[in-house]
């Protein structure tokens, strides 16, 4: 079994499908990781090598300070490529030119990922919020009905469950 930030992985299964366990982690954030992290799609959790386990679990532990990805130059249709005496350092040094002149913006998706304690803190204060402000919303977390229109007549036993919660 492997454990990532307090998270048991089932070890029979998908890597993709087991970080899906991980709260806050969906399957398209999942399949992203395993993009970035250079993770098969049909890996298993028993077969990832030990440096992808210990990155996998160092990036998802503060992914704001991750290291960027490195941006590879992509060729034109009409690219032509520059004689074998031109060094790889000097092909590298003109492609960060132009991306300085063209001021691309190198966004990760991944950066701004919240999970587990803080992304759960979150929530707790989302709805703390909407019961301050007295919304809506809040009077019927507050009252511990279905808050998005459901039907109540019938079928509020699941929300009366869930919004019991201490949430707030």
């Amino acid at each position: 079994m492997v454990h990532i930030l307090g998270i048991q992985l089932p070890d029979n299964q998908i890597a993709r499908f087991a970080l899906t366990k991980i709260y806050g982690v969906g399957h398209h954030t999942a399949h992203r990781l395993c993009a970035r992290l250079q993770v098969h799609d049909k890996c298993k959790v028993k077969d990832l090598s030990p440096f992808q386990v210990t990155s996998l679990a160092s990036f998802l532990s503060s992914p704001a300070t991750a290291p960027p990805l490195p941006r590879y130059p992509l060729a034109t249709s009409d690219y032509v490529p520059p004689p074998p005496s031109v060094s790889s350092q000097e092909l590298l040094a003109r492609f960060n030119e132009t991306n300085k002149k063209r001021a691309i913006k190198n966004t990760d998706p991944l950066k701004n990922l919240k999970i587990e304690s803080e992304l759960r803190r979150e929530v707790r204060e989302n709805i703390a919020h909407q019961r301050m402000i007295g919304s809506y919303v809040g009077r019927r977390h507050a009252m511990h009905l279905p808050v998005r229109g459901q039907n109540t007549q019938n079928n509020a036993k699941t929300a009366r469950k869930f919004n019991r919660l201490d949430r707030h």
